[in-house]
C-alpha cells in the first residue's frame, strides 16, 4: 500500500494515525522487503544467494556472509553516523541509534546442514554497538534484549520472514523508551497523548522471504506463518494537533504493521512519527528525507530514533548493488546534505 511508503508521517498527526495505518496494513499484505539487494534475483533453492532453506522450513537471508566482517567498513560508518549526532545535537535533536540484530544469531540451529556462523560474524554485533558508544552515540543494546525475550520462550522472529515478532519489537521498544528517558527526562506534551494499544489478531500468510524468493511447490512446502499485529484502539481518533517529540526514522522493521511506533508511543506516554521504507534504500537516505522534510522543519523532535540492521551496517552511503540506485551517495555527499538539512 502506497501510503505506508510515504517518506514520513507528519509529526502533527497523533500516533493514533499508526495504529490506523495498521489496521489496514492487516487487511493485506504489508510492504515486507527489508534488506534485499537491489540486483536480487526473484526465485531461490537451498544454495541460492538469496535465501537460505533451513531446517523445519526456517528461512534466511543469505546475501551476506556467515563468517567475514568488513571490520574497517563498519568503524567508518560509525564515524559517519558520529557526525550526524553532532550535528543533530547542535540543532537540539538528541539522537538515539538502533541497530536491529542478525536473524540467524538465534536461530544458527535452524541453518541449513553444513552452515554455520563464523565468529566474526558472532561478534559482529558486539563490534558495532561497542563501536558506537565509544563514539558516544547512544544506542539500545537489541541483543541482549532480544536474546532475553527468547530466553523467556517467545519467538524474535517469523520463520519464514525477515521481520521480528511482536513480543520483539515491544521489548525493544520499552528499552529504547528508558534510553529516550535517560537523555529527556522531561518530553514535551502532556500525558495521556501516547497511543493506547488495541487489541491482537493473527494472520495466517507466508513470510516475505518465502512469498518474494521462493517457487510454489517450495512455498508449499514451507507453509504460512501466525503473525500477531494490533488492531486500533476504538477509542482513538486519527488526528490531534499535538507534535511528536519523539520521531522513528528506518525501514520495513519499524512499520506500524509489526508495532514497534504503537509500543514506544504507549511507553513514553507521548506521540511518536515515523518514515520508513524497504531496507534496499538504506538508513542513509531515510535519515535525510526526514531531515530534509516540512514536518522536520515545523517541528523538530527532541529525540530521533534512527534504526538500521546488523547485516547491512556495513554498507556506507554509497554502496552500490545494496542499496537501490536513487539512494547511492558518497560519503561526503551525504555529509552536505545533512549538514544543510540542519542549517549548518
Amino acid at each position: 500500500m502506497t501510503h505506508a511508503r510515504s517518506s514520513a508521517l507528519s509529526p502533527r498527526l497523533r500516533p493514533m494515525l499508526l495504529a490506523a495505518l495498521c489496521s489496514a496494513l492487516c487487511a493485506a499484505t504489508p510492504v515486507l522487503a527489508q534488506t534485499v539487494p537491489a540486483n536480487a534475483p526473484a526465485a531461490a533453492n537451498q544454495d541460492s544467494s538469496i535465501v537460505l532453506i533451513g531446517k523445519e522450513g526456517w528461512l534466511f537471508p543469505a546475501w551476506g556472509s556467515l563468517t567475514e566482517v568488513d571490520a574497517p567498513a563498519i568503524a567508518r560508518n560509525t564515524q559517519l553516523i558520529a557526525q550526524a549526532r553532532t550535528a543533530l545535537a547542535a540543532a537540539g535533536v538528541k539522537l538515539e541509534v538502533l541497530v536491529l540484530p542478525d536473524k540467524a544469531l538465534f536461530y544458527e540451529d535452524k541453518l541449513p546442514e553444513g552452515k554455520r556462523l563464523g565468529e566474526a560474524v558472532r561478534g559482529r554485533y558486539a563490534l558495532v554497538h561497542d563501536g558506537l558508544e565509544k563514539a558516544g552515540v547512544p544506542a539500545v543494546d537489541a541483543l541482549q534484549v532480544l536474546r532475553q525475550v527468547k530466553q523467556g520462550g517467545q519467538e524474535v522472529f517469523y520463520r519464514s520472514d525477515q521481520h521480528w515478532t511482536q513480543p520483539a519489537a515491544d521489548a525493544v521498544a520499552v528499552a529504547v523508551a528508558a534510553q529516550i528517558h535517560q537523555q529527556v527526562p522531561s518530553l514535551a506534551g502532556e500525558a495521556g497523548s501516547g497511543m493506547a494499544l488495541g487489541s491482537e489478531i493473527k494472520e495466517r500468510r507466508f513470510g516475505d522471504l518465502a512469498e518474494l524468493f521462493l517457487t510454489d511447490d517450495q512455498r508449499k512446502t514451507i507453509g504460512r506463518d501466525t503473525f500477531t499485529v494490533r488492531r486500533q484502539a476504538e477509542q482513538q481518533s486519527l488526528l490531534d494537533d499535538a507534535p511528536a517529540p519523539v520521531h522513528v526514522t528506518g525501514h520495513s522493521m519499524v512499520q506500524p504493521y509489526f508495532g514497534f511506533p504503537q509500543k514506544l508511543s504507549n511507553v513514553l506516554d507521548r506521540p511518536v512519527s515515523v518514515n520508513w521504507k524497504p531496507g534496499n534504500v538504506g538508513h542513509w537516505v531515510m535519515l535525510l528525507e526526514y531531515l530534509e522534510s516540512p514536518e522536520f522543519r515545523q517541528h523538530k523532535p527532541q529525540v530521533l530514533v534512527w534504526q538500521m540492521f546488523e547485516p547491512s551496517y556495513v554498507q556506507g552511503p554509497e554502496a552500490r548493488g545494496q542499496w537501490d540506485n536513487a539512494s547511492i551517495m558518497t560519503p561526503q555527499q551525504w555529509t552536505v546534505r545533512l549538514n544543510k538539512a540542519l542549517g549548518q
